[in-house]
């Protein structure tokens, strides 16, 4: 049974950004995890997928293999962390909004 994960990125639609579902696997050997989901992309829908993404999936993938951990499971921690980092930096920079918003109020 082929084990995979589902992620979204943000890709490139003729100069807009838009979330777009992939899913990771283990790849076939000189295949990189995202190459035929990027062709069909490019090909059915005119998107790229963004140059740092697919270098970031393909450092994951060499890094599972060197590991001997399953890419999909790599995938869920390294980006999950990368995804909480960034959620949590909205966060801080909504709460000292409202700060400062709370102060301008009160002058």
């Amino acid at each position: 049974m082929a084990h995979y994960k589902e992620f979204e990125f943000d890709c490139d639609f003729g100069g807009q950004r838009a979330k777009f579902k992939f899913y990771i696997g283990t790849p076939q050997e000189g295949h990189h995890p995202l190459q035929f989901q990027a062709k069909w992309l490019s090909d059915e829908r005119g998107g790229t997928i963004p140059d740092e993404v697919m270098k970031a999936i393909s450092q994951l993938n060499d890094l599972a293999k060197k590991n001997s951990v399953p890419l999909p499971d790599l995938c869920v921690y390294a980006l999950g962390s990368a995804q909480e980092t960034q959620v949590s930096n909205h966060e801080e920079d909504a709460d000292v909004l409202e700060t400062q918003d709370d102060n301008a109020e009160q002058v």
